[in-house]
């Protein structure tokens, strides 16, 4: 397999990186600035103006919505393609919305172009790939281990036209924005079934149905996240159309599994951004820093983690553009495996690398004056996000001995 960029994604690698020099970086105190503005003011949760003018800017030059592989809404790119696109947004943590490829919205799009109908994609996609609103999934619940999705116990019963539902979510990343204006919810339609993975069904909630109320807002690691942050939400006797189910009822996992999969490979792109980042300011500092006579970049221990970094920076790159094609070539169902292999991968080595990177920082690296503690805590959550660690290894071990079974039984 050949892993070379071809011409047109050179060309938007240089043009991205162009952008994310002019206006990206530059613009991170801002927006870290207008946010606790709001903060002082009492509501850390309105939208930045420093956002929506790098949004007009990135949609001005075409780079916008560059996800959406075999989709009319996006950019003709492949997995494999965008990945490097990816990875260089995830060097900042307010590039990705600022071209409107940021986790949620892009697997809440991603599963309206592939499940939703005309009509609910004309109220929802639309607004969403241009940017003027944002959205949630609520899949996870705080009562029972989510990890174990059949474990969900919200539930959508039908009542004539209109579904009914209720039940509470949590780590809903993004329903605390103000700007949030549809929810992809989870739940139980036929709690009965003897088919436990066709229990559950997914339905499009607006945010303002009368019976959603967000409880509160998450922090992770002390940090809040505002404006886009991470709720618990609790649904009461929520009515919504029997037009809003996705794809009909009974299918949720399968939505699950399409919308998770180019979801998990997103987030893993990112993440090497996240850990070249990493990697650049601790050979900076390295650099520009003694002790007992000699710089730290002279000292072995910083050499040998450095080394380390960019061993496992590369290692998770291959395994990630490997899923990526893979994902292209014989679809997201049949790189089940490699999908689960990044997922493990890639937040464990930003972990690492982000932690060689704090502690070659010193104290400095802790604090906010560097954004290796607020990547560490993101980068952390990830473990879990999209399904934990524990979840991913057990599918690729078992996927791993059904070969050895097959190839038993054959003989």
């Amino acid at each position: 397999m050949d892993f070379s960029y071809a011409p047109k994604v050179v060309a938007l690698q240089q043009r991205v990186q162009a952008f994310m020099d002019e206006h990206i970086y530059p613009n991170e105190a801002r927006y870290h600035d207008e946010v606790e503005a709001n903060r002082q003011r009492g509501n850390p949760w309105q939208p930045t103006q420093v956002m929506e003018d790098l949004k007009a800017k990135a949609r001005a030059a075409g780079l916008w919505n560059l996800f959406l592989p075999e989709s009319a809404y996006g950019a003709g790119l492949t997995n494999l393609e965008y990945a490097p696109l990816c990875e260089i947004m995830g060097r900042s943590h307010i590039a990705p919305e600022a071209f409107n490829c940021s986790a949620p919205d892009t697997g809440n799009m991603e599963t309206l172009v592939r499940y939703a109908t005309e009509a609910q994609r004309k109220q929802w996609l639309e607004p969403l790939l241009e940017g003027r609103i944002r959205s949630a999934f609520a899949m996870t619940e705080p009562d029972v281990a989510s990890s174990d999705a059949t474990n969900i116990e919200a539930s959508i019963l039908r009542e004539g036209d209109e579904y009914v539902i209720n039940g509470r979510k949590w780590w809903t990343s993004g329903a605390p924005d103000p700007r949030c204006e549809i929810l992809i919810f989870m739940g139980k339609t036929a709690p009965d079934h003897p088919d436990r993975h066709q229990q559950q069904s997914m339905i499009l909630v607006p945010m303002k149905t009368p019976g959603v109320r967000l409880e509160r807002a998450l922090n992770v690691f002390g940090y809040d996240h505002a404006p886009h942050g991470h709720g618990e939400l609790s649904f009461d006797n929520v009515r919504v159309p029997v037009s809003n189910v996705l794809l009909g009822e009974g299918r949720g996992f399968e939505i699950a599994q399409g919308r998770l999969g180019p979801g998990r490979i997103h987030h893993c792109m990112r993440l090497i951004g996240v850990a070249e980042r990493a990697l650049e300011l601790m050979c900076r500092r390295a650099l520009d820093r003694t002790t007992f006579g000699r710089r730290l970049a002279d000292q072995s221990v910083t050499r040998e983690r450095i080394a380390n970094a960019r061993i496992l920076i590369d290692q998770a790159r291959f395994l990630v553009l490997n899923a990526a094609y893979k994902m292209d070539t014989v679809g997201n169902k049949a790189a089940k495996q490699e999908i689960a292999m990044i997922k493990v991968a890639a937040p464990t080595m930003a972990c690492q690398v982000i932690d060689w990177a704090m502690q070659v920082h010193g104290g400095a690296g802790v604090c906010d004056d560097f954004p290796l503690a607020a990547a560490y805590a993101n980068s952390r959550t990830l473990r879990y996000a999209d399904g934990p660690d524990e979840v991913h290894r057990n599918q690729i071990g078992k996927l791993e001995l059904a070969r050895y079974e097959a190839a038993r039984t054959a003989h």
